[in-house]
């Protein structure tokens, strides 16, 4: 894990960019900042899970999509994106933007989630190298199946991804 104090980029309910602030503090404060989520599928149309680390500052061991992360100040969605699945997931591949949507989640540990977030898809069949810093595990699942057990077991999956994840299915 880098030392380097990361900010995120404030937004208002547009994604109007209004300033920026320390990436602990807004999640402390509950700042609403821009966000992104990648959902990765393979050639059988599965979608790429992963297990948060055990060390994260918040919502650690809990499955969600292939990546998630914030941009940084001066980067765009799509820089970001690339970025952060290759530093997590140690590889890349062609990311298309599929929906925005906001959402406001309190969490463990005093933090708060307030993100507007831009879900990506992208397509990719290989095996990931996983950054352990942020991922304990991945697996690829049938989304029907995956469908089936966020129902049943929704405590197993992040706050965010149980949001995003309804509103992909409804797209499709």
């Amino acid at each position: 894990m880098t030392s380097e104090v990361e900010h995120v980029i404030l937004v208002d309910e547009q994604d109007q960019e209004i300033g920026v602030m320390e990436k602990m503090q807004a999640h402390r404060e509950g700042r609403l900042h821009r966000a992104f989520s990648i959902f990765i599928f393979n050639s059988d149309g599965q979608m790429m899970l992963h297990k948060r680390a055990a060390n994260k500052y918040h919502s650690p061991g809990l499955w969600s999509n292939a990546c998630c992360s914030h941009p940084r100040p001066g980067e765009d969605v799509l820089q970001a994106a690339n970025r952060r699945l290759q530093e997590e997931m140690g590889f890349t591949c062609r990311l298309s933007p599929a929906f925005k949507f906001s959402y406001r989640a309190s969490l463990d540990q005093g933090m708060t989630e307030n993100e507007f977030d831009h879900v990506l898809t992208g397509r990719y069949t290989g095996s990931p190298v996983l950054n352990p810093d942020e991922v304990a595990e991945w697996k690829w699942m049938d989304t029907g199946l995956l469908y089936e057990d966020l129902q049943l077991n929704p405590d197993h999956y992040t706050y965010w991804f149980k949001a995003a994840f309804p509103v992909w299915l409804r797209l499709m």
